[in-house]
């Protein structure tokens, strides 16, 4: 048997990089993290030591189904069939993606 592991992608999924230094850059955010951490103090700067990206992705739920070794060939085909089945797929999502594929004995 095989453990297929998939999410469910729609058009209005996120998937972004944004720099750590334009976020800081940002006054709204300077605002924040300074009216959070700095209350009260003055001549602030807000600065890194490197230049870290940070992710922005849709929050994605796993679904799991499990399906027979032979039909390994046909598991994307089989992976939609099982979200339509279940009716994860909506009108604004048009199909899988594979996450993971697990061989159980």
């Amino acid at each position: 048997m095989i453990k297929v592991m998939y999410t469910v992608m729609c058009q209005n999924d996120v998937n972004e990089t944004v720099s750590l230094v334009d976020i800081l850059a940002n006054e709204k955010i300077q605002k924040a993290i300074k009216g959070e951490f700095a209350k009260g103090l003055r001549n602030l700067t807000l600065s890194c030591k490197e230049d870290t990206e940070v992710y922005l992705r849709t929050n994605k739920v796993i679904y799991e189904m499990t399906v027979n070794k032979n039909d390994f060939a046909d598991l994307l085909v089989l992976a939609e069939e099982d979200a339509r089945k279940h009716k994860r797929i909506k009108k604004e999502c048009d199909g899988v993606e594979l996450v993971d594929i697990l061989t159980i004995d």
